[in-house]
C-alpha cells in the first residue's frame, strides 16, 4: 500500500472521513462501483469537476489503493475500492430518501453503459438517470 497513516484517530467514522475526505472522491467511486471507466466516461459523469481536479483526484484514490488504471486506459475500483460497495450505496439511498425533504433535484447526467454492439463488438451508450433503463444504483 503507497498510503500509510501513523496518526491516531478517535473513532473508525474519522478515519474513513480522512481516507475519503472530500465530495469528489466518493463520486467518482461511486461511478466507478457500477464498473471500470475511461477518463473521458468520468469526465462526463461530472461535469463541474475540472480536469486539473478529476486528475488529482484519481492520483489520491491510486495512491489509497481504492482505484487502479488498468488496459484502454480505463480505471477500476481496486478489491480496496470494491469493499466500499455497500457504504456507497447506503449514502446514494440516503441521498435519494432525503431529495425530496430538502427540495433536492438530480441533474440528468449521462451515464455510460457498455452493451454488445454489432460483430459482437462493445459500443458505448449514453443515457440519462432519468431513462428507465439506465443503471445508476441496484435496487
Amino acid at each position: 500500500m503507497a498510503y500509510a497513516l501513523n496518526v491516531t484517530f478517535s473513532c473508525p467514522v474519522e478515519l474513513t472521513i480522512d481516507v475519503l475526505g472530500g465530495k469528489w472522491k466518493t463520486v467518482l467511486l461511486a461511478h466507478l462501483k457500477q464498473g471500470p471507466r475511461r477518463y473521458s466516461e468520468l469526465r462526463a459523469l461530472v461535469p463541474r469537476l475540472s480536469d486539473k481536479m478529476l486528475t488529482a483526484r484519481l492520483r489520491d484514490l491510486m495512491e489509497l489503493s481504492l482505484v487502479e488504471r488498468s488496459a484502454g486506459p480505463s480505471y477500476a475500483l481496486t478489491n480496496r475500492g470494491k469493499s466500499l460497495g455497500a457504504l456507497l450505496q447506503a449514502m446514494y439511498d440516503w441521498g435519494e430518501r432525503l431529495a425530496p425533504e430538502v427540495g433536492a433535484r438530480f441533474a440528468p447526467l449521462p451515464v455510460h453503459s457498455r452493451a454488445p454492439g454489432p460483430l459482437g463488438r462493445s459500443q458505448t451508450r449514453l443515457r440519462t438517470r432519468d431513462d428507465p433503463r439506465a443503471t445508476v444504483a441496484a435496487k
